[in-house]
């Protein structure tokens, strides 16, 4: 009886390990699909800023359902407040916001293997933020990791600026339109993950919740930025759906519907494997 006992937590680590990796495979095929997906959904006549606010919405209802669920809806409902919301979420929601118009514009220039290495290394500005922001160190094989992601995203960067990529564009329109913005995203996402992070411990604010208020945020931003942006006045010239079909319409439905269906696999999965979907979504 004494043997069983010292087996049951063990056992019951090793099931939830189990549970965690089978979580990040899930999030590596939605990660290397999405970019797929977004050439296969999104047409180029669809503007930038509608895709991202219906995508951007898409999240909110996901979060709402699983809050929902989970039964502290009304909890944080009335926990909440502007002031904190805006001091946790403000800042990295119009971070994102900014982030996804760069990578619709990115997506279109690229072919899927390039933007997806090349979106990697949002994994080195991740380390460098947390570092300024947070004080935590990378270990030497962390740090020997982000060394060679550089090596790769210089190499790649190199061969499509100079038209051999496998995406016919002129070289120009690779480097302005599809290099370029997806560099800068993955700064920006540096920077945000590291200011989510910042708020998850030291504000105690659910990945649920943020998810919400940064997509409401970053929608307010996208919207107000329509006022002067190139986006705002395609929008009111053809309309705010523009170039959308059916399955343009099955994009943000998609990945909402891989989340729901990824996180009711894994009910005991832990908070931060939940939020690298959430930001990664």
């Amino acid at each position: 009886m004494a043997v069983m006992k010292q087996k049951g937590p063990s056992q019951k680590s090793e099931k939830a390990n189990k549970r965690v990796w089978l979580y990040l495979v899930l999030l590596t095929l939605q990660y290397g699909a999405q970019p797929l997906l977004s050439k296969r959904c999104i047409r180029n006549e669809v503007i930038v800023t509608s895709s991202v606010i219906a995508c951007e919405v898409a999240k909110v209802m996901c979060a709402l359902f699983l809050l929902a669920k989970a039964g502290s809806l009304k909890k944080i409902y009335n926990e909440w407040t502007l002031v904190g919301s805006l001091a946790a979420s403000g800042l990295p929601a119009a971070i994102y916001a900014l982030q996804n118009s760069l990578l619709q514009i990115s997506y279109r220039n690229l072919d899927s293997l390039t933007f997806s290495m090349l979106n990697q290394t949002k994994l080195l500005f991740t380390a460098l933020f947390t570092y300024l922001i947070l004080r935590q160190k990378q270990s030497f094989q962390q740090m020997g990791a982000l060394v060679l992601l550089i090596i790769a995203a210089v190499l790649l960067s190199l061969g499509e600026s100079s038209g051999k990529g496998s995406s016919g564009n002129d070289p120009d329109q690779i480097l302005f339109q599809g290099i370029i913005p997806v560099l800068v995203a993955s700064v920006l996402s540096g920077m945000a993950s590291a200011l989510c992070q910042w708020a998850s411990q030291v504000k105690k604010r659910t990945s649920y919740l943020m998810t919400i208020e940064m997509s409401i945020v970053g929608c307010m931003c996208l919207l107000a930025s329509t006022y002067k942006s190139p986006d705002g006045e395609a929008i009111r010239r053809h309309g705010f759906f523009y170039g959308w079909t059916a399955i343009t319409w099955s994009y943000p439905m998609r990945l909402v519907a891989f989340l729901l269906g990824s996180l009711q696999l894994m009910p005991a999965v832990s908070e931060r494997v939940l939020s690298l979907f959430q930001h990664f979504l």
